[in-house]
């Protein structure tokens, strides 16, 4: 992004970055449903060019990061403290890292999914990703929240978002808790180092969920100091 978009855009709000930022987490997040699709069908060309795609969107939200804390401006003036929106970014970041690492991870070692838990696999990423979506619906509210002073029923809105996040998150953990025990019972079945990376995977779609609800949290902070 040219430097003087970027300005233009903090001329505008300081908030409207953030809100770009995380569109681009949740495009890169939204890529794992069909790249597992992919792998359980062991289409590993389709997987190969999602993963690419995943990539490119983790990294254009880097760039994005790293522009937003060269440009967005601090003192007096800012509607909310500069540290809580570095530390929101932070947390949104991360969401993208860790879809990043977990489609490398799987094309890298060409993982597949054991079909006695294809279909709650793919079901635990889809809940997964909807964490990431629904932390993306709270952050887009941020410039109404600006623009109504951090009152009324804009953060009732907010905060019945952050409950619904908390409401996902609880689901994952209860989806990644049934999924690690189903695949205990097959684990003697399957090479033991692709069980190994399973369980690492299970961990880390789970992480998704929690990263979210990070989110979630920091935008709590936020509302609580106005």
């Amino acid at each position: 992004m040219a430097r003087n978009s970027i300005l233009g855009v903090f001329a505008k709000s300081p908030i409207k970055p953030i809100e770009k930022h995380i569109r681009l987490v949740t495009k890169c997040c939204n890529q794992l449903v069909p790249f597992f699709a992919a792998i359980t069908e062991e289409d590993w060309s389709t997987a190969g060019k999602i993963r690419t795609k995943i990539s490119k969107l983790e990294r254009d939200a880097d760039d994005l990061k790293r522009q937003i804390r060269l440009e967005l401006p601090g003192g007096l003036f800012m509607p909310v403290d500069r540290a809580d929106l570095l530390e929101l970014l932070t947390q949104q970041d991360k969401i993208a890292n860790r879809a990043k690492d977990i489609a490398g991870r799987i094309f890298g070692r060409k993982l597949t999914l054991p079909k006695p838990l294809q279909e709650q696999f793919i079901a635990y990423v889809a809940r997964s990703v909807d964490a990431a979506e629904k932390a993306a619906d709270a952050i887009n509210e941020l410039d109404d929240l600006l623009e109504t002073g951090f009152r009324g029923r804009e953060v009732e809105l907010v905060n019945k978002m952050i409950s619904q996040l908390d409401q996902i998150e609880d689901d994952t953990d209860g989806m990644q808790i049934a999924l690690r025990k189903d695949l205990l019972t097959i684990e003697k079945e399957l090479n033991c180092v692709d069980v190994m990376f399973l369980y690492q995977i299970i961990d880390w779609v789970g992480d998704l969920a929690d990263l979210a609800e990070r989110v979630g949290a920091r935008l709590e902070i936020l509302l609580a100091r106005k």
